[in-house]
């Protein structure tokens, strides 16, 4: 029988449990995308937390990226060190840290084969820089319409040279991708992924689309894949009524590889996970918001408070400073919540 707090391994490492931090855009680097002192406060606060992986918010790793707004870059070596001091802070609390490796936007069909190749050694390149800041491993970020999630969609991929043609050659990049991270880290460095099991948009990702590409990542030895979907952040989430909203996709994920399948979205009751664990074959859960409103969350549930995440799936977290709790702020304009 899996419970929440089962010690297990991943690829070579040993995790504490099975709760992982989902990444989580927190709008608090500086204006050229450096590490601050808040954003390693923040998740040393995460580590303490008891999250047995914490995965950084979208790392950009090309130079000249689409802004989303006091955004984390890492495309050169000067990023390096800022990010030792966020891994040294994560470490001490026994944790897991990665990185999550991604552009934010691009063109998909006008590049030529070259440039889709460039993109490749970059993601490459970031991967080596992560293990040289201390980072335990990365994740390819194809979720969320981002660009890798674009460039695997038939809905914006249209080429038809070796990344494109069918869901195979639209699927090359990430593997590629995998590939020359592998080529440039450790063995026991950690390669995760995040994928869409849909675009949520006519004639995008479909589900046996999103199969098929997990399938080859999984067969090209991929550590773990976390099955997301645009619409990410539902509202009117309650425990015990209707949390885990990707649970279909990541099930079925699940009992279609071997690779470990994490699953994210709407989790808010440790009674809900187990059960999720338990019923199927997924190996881990990926928590969000609740940890935005208690970021101690895992560790009062371990310590026998087992009550439901104080999370109300409101969503207001995206338009305060930090991305943090409305409740955990004074003085701050509270919406009307109905719990």
């Amino acid at each position: 029988m899996k419970t929440l707090f089962d010690k297990t391994a991943l690829g070579k490492r040993m995790l504490k449990n099975r709760v992982w931090r989902s990444a989580t855009w927190m709008a608090l680097a500086d204006s050229e995308g450096n590490m601050t002192d808040a954003l390693v406060r923040a998740y040393e606060e995460l580590a303490k937390g008891g999250a047995a992986v914490i995965v950084t918010g979208l790392t950009s790793v090309v130079a000249g990226d689409t802004e989303i707004g006091r955004g984390v870059k890492f495309f050169e070596d000067r990023f390096i060190s800022g990010h030792r001091r966020l891994t040294d802070a994560v470490h001490k609390h026994g944790a897991l840290v990665m990185m999550q490796t991604a552009i934010v936007d691009g063109p998909t069909d006008e590049l030529t084969t070259e440039q889709v190749e460039e993109i490749v050694c970059q993601f490459g390149d970031a991967a080596a820089r992560a293990e040289q800041a201390g980072y335990d491993g990365v994740q390819i970020h194809a979720a969320h319409f981002f660009y890798l999630s674009k460039f695997i969609s038939p809905l914006c991929n249209h080429r038809t040279d070796r990344y494109g043609g069918d869901q195979r050659g639209r699927s090359r990049i990430l593997y590629e991708i995998l590939k020359d991270m592998r080529s440039k880290t450790s063995p026991d460095f950690l390669i995760t992924m995040k994928i869409n099991s849909t675009d949520e948009y006519p004639g995008g990702l479909t589900t046996q689309d999103f199969m098929l590409t997990s399938r080859l990542m999984a067969d090209a030895g991929i550590d773990a894949i976390e099955v997301s979907a645009n619409g990410t952040s539902r509202t009117g989430i309650r425990a015990g009524e209707n949390e885990g909203y990707f649970r279909a996709a990541a099930m079925a994920l699940a009992a279609y590889v071997n690779t470990p399948v994490v699953l994210v979205g709407g989790l808010r009751s440790i009674e809900k996970i187990n059960q999720f664990l338990n019923d199927t074959k997924i190996e881990y859960v990926s928590l969000s918001r609740p940890l935005i409103r208690e970021p101690n969350l895992i560790c009062r549930w371990q310590a026998g408070d087992t009550a439901p995440s104080k999370c109300v799936s409101c969503n207001s977290c995206y338009r305060t400073p930090g991305h943090q709790c409305i409740f955990n702020l004074k003085n701050f304009p509270h919406p009307h919540v109905t719990k």
